[in-house]
């Protein structure tokens, strides 16, 4: 069957922009300044009950007023604390995020051509102020231990109530959000000890980096979660948070948030690749509004397992090696392994999920608890695009294609009308373009009689009932013509 042969093309990554506040724990300045952060992400590695925190942040302004608390289960150790590349954020999402997939109709006049292309991926100072730990006992704040990690000066706090952690960090020159000690308090209740990270300037300079690179913790509880409350005193807004979670099991999903499914696999209009940002930003926006602001997206879910040949389908990158997972912090898997071409160069069960979280204090009241299943479903935040043949199509299968064309464009405008919620009124060109060709190819193939125009229509599209009445008249009118002039004369 020569017609709509599609073939696989390409799938492209966007990165996608997320704005504002939003961390695992919440940032504290020096001054009265505005403390800016970007981008969220986190990588989380769990097996059993040891689990690696990977944080990046985008930090926007000067770093010696920079630092950031955030709680943490259990006491950690100098070498529980590490600092990574940021190129490792980049990879993961490029790997794990929505993604285009274009498909380019096959001519329906040739057998057996196939075409191919490939679109390019979208695609402190050192203690400055003075640690006054008599203070910090009369506050009820205990300094756990301190550290010097990369650029960063780390202390482990643990405090008695919220009101003398409050004092301590304005003691010691940092002006914390005005709604943090109200957040703060459950943590104390239950426990927690609080990671000051600080930037040291000399350290900085004698890394050579000129941003703040992503601070890996690791530690052992059976406390799968994630702390997010935190993020919200200083957050006028919903917050957007990206979560890359691997497991030896399965996907990751929240125990106390639902997990739900980012609509995939439509259908959409080719004029979307140049604004595929904005419209997977509405159907992100779309899709939480309709799940009542409260679920946490899944958008990719992928087995990793050593054996699992296939990786992606499609890939907008390779998956992540061997030297990648050690660096985003999952710690069971062994190199060595070949499982040729294409295949893992680590040896080990995997698992990689990709959650999308949008939270506010209204709606998310509570931190994001996690469960391992066994759940090895594939899945991809997926949208196809298929290109019409552009050339010239001479052949008799052209009325048929094109009228193909254009169902699949009627479909193409409400998948994207019912994701995104956009007006599509104003794309009545994308059907047009297609209504024009199959009416003149239509009219080429053979009619006996010329197409007419609808005279009523300014669209100039044909309206069969018009056309039916009129050769209706037509032809009874030349039957009338027909039988007056052969009328038998009558022989007298």
């Amino acid at each position: 069957m020569k017609n709509l042969v599609s073939t696989l093309i390409l799938a492209s990554i966007v990165l996608l922009p997320i704005k504002g506040f939003s961390f695992c724990g919440f940032y504290v300045a020096k001054a009265d300044i505005n403390i800016k952060n970007e981008t969220s992400e986190v990588i989380l590695a769990r097996k059993g009950n040891k689990t690696v925190v990977t944080m990046s942040n985008d930090f926007k302004g000067d770093v010696k007023d920079f630092a950031m608390v955030i709680p943490v289960p259990v006491l950690l150790q100098e070498n529980d604390i590490k600092v990574i590349d940021r190129y490792i954020f980049d990879k993961l999402n490029t790997y794990t995020g929505p993604r285009l997939v274009e498909y380019y109709d096959q001519n329906p006049c040739y057998d057996g051509r196939i075409y191919y292309d490939m679109m390019p991926s979208m695609s402190m100072q050192k203690n400055e102020t003075a640690i006054q730990e008599s203070e910090a006992k009369e506050l009820g704040v205990a300094i756990e231990a301190q550290y010097t990690v990369g650029e960063y000066d780390i202390l482990i706090l643990s405090a008695k109530e919220s009101e003398g952690l409050k004092i301590w960090l304005d003691k010691n020159g940092y002006k914390i959000p005005a709604n943090a000690e109200e957040v703060i308090e459950p943590y104390i209740k239950n426990k927690l000890k609080f990671f000051v990270a600080k930037v040291n300037l000399e350290e900085q300079t004698k890394s050579g980096f000129n941003h703040l690179r992503p601070i890996q913790i690791t530690y052992e509880s059976n406390r799968f979660m994630l702390p997010i409350r935190l993020g919200m005193a200083n957050a006028d807004k919903a917050q957007d948070l990206i979560i890359y979670a691997f497991s030896e099991e399965g996907q990751i999903e929240t125990t106390n948030y639902r997990t739900a499914k980012i609509p995939t696999d439509k259908n959409i209009p080719t004029f979307i690749k140049d604004d595929f940002s904005n419209f997977y930003a509405d159907v992100f926006e779309t899709a939480y509004k309709r799940n009542n602001k409260n679920a946490v997206f899944l958008e990719y879910s992928w087995d990793l397992n050593s054996e699992n040949y296939t990786k992606c389908d499609p890939c907008a990158t390779t998956p992540p090696s061997y030297a990648e997972l050690k660096d985003a912090g999952v710690f069971w898997v062994n190199s060595g392994y070949n499982n040729g071409w294409g295949g893992a160069d680590y040896s080990g069960k995997l698992h990689i999920t990709r959650l999308h979280v949008k939270y506010d204090r209204k709606n998310f009241p509570q931190d994001l608890f996690f469960q391992s299943t066994p759940n090895k479903q594939s899945f991809q935040g997926r949208y196809i695009m298929t290109h019409p043949v552009q050339e010239a199509i001479t052949c008799k299968e052209a009325e048929n294609y094109y009228l193909k064309v254009l169902d699949r464009r009627e479909n193409e405008l409400e998948n994207l009308a019912y994701l995104t919620e956009w007006n599509t009124d104003k794309y009545d060109y994308y059907l047009k373009t297609y209504e024009r060709k199959y009416e003149r190819v239509k009219g080429d193939r053979g009619n006996f009689l010329p197409v007419f125009k609808n005279p009523f229509n300014n669209n100039n599209t044909p309206n069969g009932t018009i056309m039916i009445v009129f050769l209706s008249v037509l032809l009874l009118i030349c039957t009338w013509f027909i039988k007056k002039s052969i009328k038998p004369k009558v022989q007298h």
